[in-house]
């Protein structure tokens, strides 16, 4: 990862890329982190570490992105508006450049009322778009927010991540628009069920150009049961489970659901290498890392160029 191309060069160069996720403890414990990491070198290309993902108190993405890439491992970092002013946010953007973190991904959060914290007060001083903008003035202007310099630029590739099923559609690649055009160099997306409402997106994304302009990462992941997909379907807010995605793994039983939750996610990524526009994946099986290899090599992208 980290020890080879990075994640922009990987993108550049036009490979496929591949990417995943990897959750903190509700703790102090960095070996945990770096245990789960473990799971995904030589897999993918880079690591997104979340940020107090569903607003849980968790080890900061910031302090296990450094320990990643203590590891020879290439992070990107998450950051929410939630939790941060505009002082801490382009702060912490400062320090991870400074620690050698050099992806960033740019999102809203989740509220804090679905946390274990609902009682804290939500900052949202920026939006996720104006977080983008600030960053992009940061890396290519050398300025903060209002226009003082800094001594010195971050060096970062800016992620934002896009949802390609709300409605209306179209107002999904507006947005999309605007994160780009705000400065977003990758996208990494939803996790993807419905793959004709997908392919929808991207073909309107790739007539408005956007996916020259910007790397798009179709997000993947693995159903350990068809409660899981039942719950992603009616609880899950922007979720497009279909209900021919349910009765297969509710046709299979118990004990096989996980292994055809991975099977349905193996066929997913195959026909997202396909579609033209999309220039990667980003594999989400938080707390089930152990798939993510077996995930890679079933939908044939292993080895990883940037093992190599």
């Amino acid at each position: 990862m980290s020890d080879g191309l990075s994640l922009k060069e990987i993108l550049e160069q036009g490979n496929f890329a591949v990417t995943a996720e990897c959750g903190p403890p509700k703790g102090a414990d960095g070996d945990t982190v770096l245990k789960k990491a473990e799971l995904l070198r030589g897999k993918v290309d880079a690591i997104n570490v979340t940020d107090n993902q569903t607003a849980i108190v968790r080890m900061s993405s910031l302090a296990s992105c450094a320990l990643l890439k203590s590891a020879g491992l290439e992070p990107v970092l998450q950051m929410v508006v939630r939790d941060r002013n505009r002082i801490a946010l382009q702060s912490d953007i400062l320090g991870a450049s400074a620690l050698g973190i050099r992806n960033v991904l740019c999102l809203s959060g989740d509220h804090q009322v679905f946390g274990n914290q609902p009682q804290a007060v939500g900052v949202f001083d920026l939006d996720s778009i104006q977080f983008i903008q600030a960053v992009k003035a940061m890396r290519d202007e050398g300025i903060i927010l209002g226009g003082e310099p800094l001594s010195r630029p971050p060096e970062v590739f800016i992620g934002a991540a896009a949802n390609p099923f709300g409605d209306p559609m179209g107002f999904r690649v507006v947005r999309l628009a605007k994160k780009i055009k705000a400065g977003a160099d990758f996208i990494q997306t939803q996790c993807i069920y419905n793959i004709d409402r997908f392919k929808q997106w991207v073909s309107e994304a790739q007539d408005r150009g956007l996916t020259e302009k910007a790397f798009i990462l179709g997000g993947v992941t693995p159903l350990k049961s068809a409660g899981m997909a039942k719950y992603m379907k009616n609880r899950v807010a922007g979720m497009d489970v279909p209900d021919h995605v349910i009765k297969r793994m509710e046709g299979v039983p118990k004990d096989r659901q996980r292994e055809e939750g991975i099977q349905i996610c193996v066929e997913t990524i195959e026909q997202l290498k396909e579609i033209p526009g999309v220039r990667g994946v980003h594999i989400m099986a938080i707390e089930w890392e152990e798939a993510v290899g077996e995930i890679a090599e079933r939908a044939g992208l292993l080895p990883r160029p940037s093992a190599q």
